[in-house]
């Protein structure tokens, strides 16, 4: 009989985090479900037994919140074997008008919160888990990282991380794309206003939107994912993720069309850096 894993989940007390701790322990699965306010999962805490849910109080902008939270995890269930990575949020605003500190709090948040994270879990599954176990990472972010950061800087951050870790580790770093969720609106910055430019048809249509994406699914489907062991590098999820893929993918072969022409002739005529054993 396949034991149970073991979920370290970021973010959990609403939208996709809730979801996945909820989907884990129904299937039998152990959670450490972490969260700036624990109150929030006490109905779960009454359903489920200290040797199956773990709630802890975790700022993920706080390094010691983290350190302590795997601390717990190795001294409570002496093992990991799945990273949620989930906590974060937006802010839909122009870049001229998004104020220092409010930029800085998001990405203290969704880029060094989820780094800080996944250090501490590579460290775990190096150096607590069994030696060739490893462990799977999955970065959750918006489809809103392909256009913006700090979305696109995690998703480098995890793709650098990837191409880091020997295959010896069994770590796999995997990152999921989700469609829109709900985000903080700043006031829009005067110099937009005009109802032609892109900010402005952006906020018009997040007026009483209606989102149509199921989080349950989306949660039942990449935990199908990972219990199937074949995880694929980008899971982009929602036919929103998709076609906004499709369009980077369609903006940056333009753009190699386009520049190809300038990059033909640029080698020394002396065949450049030659390295010697």
């Amino acid at each position: 009989m396949t034991s149970p894993k073991v979920w370290f989940i970021t973010g959990s007390s609403s939208g996709f985090g809730r979801s996945m701790t909820e989907y884990a322990l129904s299937q039998g699965d152990i959670v450490v479900a972490t969260l700036r306010k624990p109150q929030v999962l006490t109905d779960l805490e009454a359903r489920y037994s200290s040797d199956k849910l773990l709630v802890l109080k975790v700022d993920v902008t706080k390094q010691e919140d983290i350190d302590e939270a795997f601390a717990r995890t190795r001294s409570a269930f002496g093992r990991l074997d799945v990273v949620f990575n989930n906590a974060g949020y937006g802010i839909i605003s122009e870049i001229e008008g998004t104020p220092d500190d409010k930029a800085r709090e998001l990405f203290e948040t969704n880029f060094w919160g989820a780094t800080n994270v996944t250090r501490a879990a590579v460290k775990f599954f190096r150096e607590v888990n069994e030696v060739g176990k490893g462990g799977i990472i999955l970065q959750v972010s918006s489809v809103a990282g392909f256009h913006a950061l700090p979305g696109l800087t995690l998703e480098g951050f995890s793709d650098g991380l990837a191409k880091e870790l020997p295959a010896s580790w069994n770590i796999n770093a995997r990152f999921y794309t989700k469609g829109v969720e709900g985000a903080t609106v700043l006031p829009q910055h005067p110099a937009y206003t005009d109802e032609s430019f892109p900010s402005s048809v952006v906020r018009r249509m997040l007026k009483g939107v209606v989102l149509e994406g199921d989080a349950d699914k989306f949660t039942r489907t990449v935990y199908e994912v990972v219990q199937g062991g074949k995880i694929p590098k980008r899971l982009p999820m929602g036919l929103d993720a998709l076609e906004a893929l499709n369009l980077r993918i369609e903006n940056l072969k333009a753009t190699v069309d386009e520049t190809k022409g300038w990059s033909v002739d640029l080698r020394r005529a002396d065949g450049g850096l030659r390295i010697r054993a």
